[in-house]
């Protein structure tokens, strides 16, 4: 089989800028769980946005993804995925699984994804692309995320991509005991990066700082108008 030169050219090219990623965004700002930074060094982040999008997606900051949603800058995918402290064996559910991005990275990691999307066009432009990369780990739902999933819980680590203006106790009703869950807080326009662990003696937050993120919508977020 003849290599095509110009493919292996752009495979190195996005290498070095993932490698590069790492260093500068995630390790500099003091990303150190080594399960995170290989995730991020393996995933391929510029297939998750658009080809016009490509040669920045490496960068510091969000980009869209269409129907008014984005993929979140590098760092706050790293600092959310880090301070769930996943494990091998654990069962995550996303809500929001947008460009597909984050989920890939807690594939790489986990051993069962479950994300759900309540955009028909994302959820099946996300589906086709871990299918692509064979992410077979990576369930995926077309349903309202605010509500969970039920079925399938208690979860080791819930994580939520986009802003509610409260936690959800639904949600946390599906943390398994150990379970942690981080979600953004707030108004619509800026939040508060909340982790949350669930044991025998309650729920305990802690406050990670602002973040903002697009709105969670949905019967236990922000309602669509």
């Amino acid at each position: 089989m003849i290599e095509n030169p110009i493919m292996k050219n752009e495979m190195i090219k996005f290498q070095r800028q993932r490698d590069e990623m790492v260093r500068r965004q995630l390790e500099a700002r003091g990303i150190a769980d080594p399960a995170v930074l290989a995730a991020f060094r393996n995933v391929p982040r510029h297939l998750f946005v658009s080809e016009a999008l490509m040669d920045q997606a490496y960068g510091d900051f969000p980009l869209p993804i269409g129907e008014q949603q984005t993929i979140s800058q590098p760092y706050i995918v790293a600092e959310m995925t880090q301070a769930l402290e996943l494990k091998k064996d654990d069962r995550v559910l996303e809500i929001g699984t947008g460009s597909g991005y984050q989920a890939a990275i807690l594939a790489e990691i986990v051993f069962r994804v479950y994300t759900i999307e309540r955009i028909h066009s994302l959820f099946v432009k996300s589906r086709r692309l871990f299918d692509q990369l064979r992410y077979h780990n990576i369930v995926t739902r077309y349903s309202d995320g605010t509500t969970g999933w039920t079925d399938e819980s208690p979860f080791d680590a819930i994580i939520v991509t986009a802003g509610s203006p409260s936690i959800p106790q639904v949600l946390v009703d599906q943390l398994a005991m150990g379970g942690r869950m981080i979600l953004p807080v707030g108004d619509q326009h800026s939040q508060e990066l909340i982790r949350l662990v669930k044991d025998e003696e309650g729920i305990h937050q802690m406050n990670l700082g602002g973040c903002r993120f697009v709105k969670l919508v949905g019967e236990y977020g922000w309602k669509e108008l």
